[in-house]
């Protein structure tokens, strides 16, 4: 299956449906090829022009899904064709799915150990087929060898790290070849949502590109800053990129825009 690649603010990304992603992903675990997965939102592609080593761990990756309506939005609006966004918890959730229909063992890493072992329990029941192979707190920075090999001997082929970023990036970068695992999807706080520590926004607000003002709703504190601050920055650097199609395409007849095949 083709990967239609484009190149939007300096971060290379992949324009796939869910059912694309899920069949690609199928197919690779199936033949037994490594693919190493993760989406982008606004705030990681902040962060990504500030921070090499994740700019790097993320460039890396096989499988670079959109997941935020923000850089949908943004990516249409400078001319690419961008079909839907492929949101990370619900990509989760088509992956556990596929993994219990073809029997293929997951293992999941990240959060507290009582959100994991949460988690481990409700995607077992809600997929009665699914073989879980093992799980982990997401608290084991003292000694990261120690969990790759944990990994490795539970013969997982699905590897799921709930862990804030840029550390579950940096994290599945440097271990790659030693998870044994032949796909590996950071999902951020998805454990938090399917344990239901956290809340998902409402559809309307999820289809509204409003994801991020639930979550400062929710943890003002916290959040405010990071999204007042990303979105800005994000919004100013949309507004630059259009002005140099716009004069690019004034100078040449062309619009700037291009794509690639994969």
């Amino acid at each position: 299956m083709q990967q239609k690649e484009i190149e939007f603010l300096d971060c290379r990304m992949h324009c796939m449906t869910m059912r694309e992603t899920v069949e690609l992903i199928k197919e690779s675990v199936s033949a037994g090829l490594f693919v190493q997965h993760v989406v982008v939102n606004v705030a990681k592609m902040i962060n990504m022009r500030k921070d090499p080593v994740l700019a790097e761990s993320v460039t890396a990756c096989d499988i670079i899904n959109i997941d935020g309506m923000g850089v949908v939005w943004g990516a249409r609006f400078c001319g690419h064709d961008v079909p839907e966004r492929v949101a990370g918890v619900d990509l989760f959730h088509e992956l556990l799915a596929m993994a219990a229909r073809s029997g293929l063992p997951v293992y999941l890493l990240g959060a507290r150990e009582e959100v994991v072992s949460k988690v481990a329990e409700k995607v077992g029941c809600d997929n009665p087929d699914l073989i879980v192979a093992g799980y982990h707190h997401g608290y084991f920075w003292d000694d990261e060898r120690a969990v790759v090999d944990k990994i490795r001997a539970s013969g997982a082929k699905l590897l799921f790290v709930a862990i804030t970023s840029p550390k579950k990036e940096n994290f599945i970068n440097k271990w790659r070849d030693e998870l044994g695992a032949n796909f590996v999807m950071g999902v951020g706080g998805t454990f938090d949502v399917v344990a239901g520590k956290v809340k998902r926004a409402p559809k309307w607000m999820q289809g509204a590109g409003l994801e991020w003002l639930y979550r400062v709703l929710q943890e003002p504190r916290r959040m405010w800053k990071r999204y007042l601050v990303t979105n800005a920055q994000f919004a100013w650097l949309l507004l630059r990129e259009k002005v140099c199609q716009l004069r690019n395409g004034a100078n040449s007849g062309e619009s700037g825009v291009s794509e690639v095949k994969k």
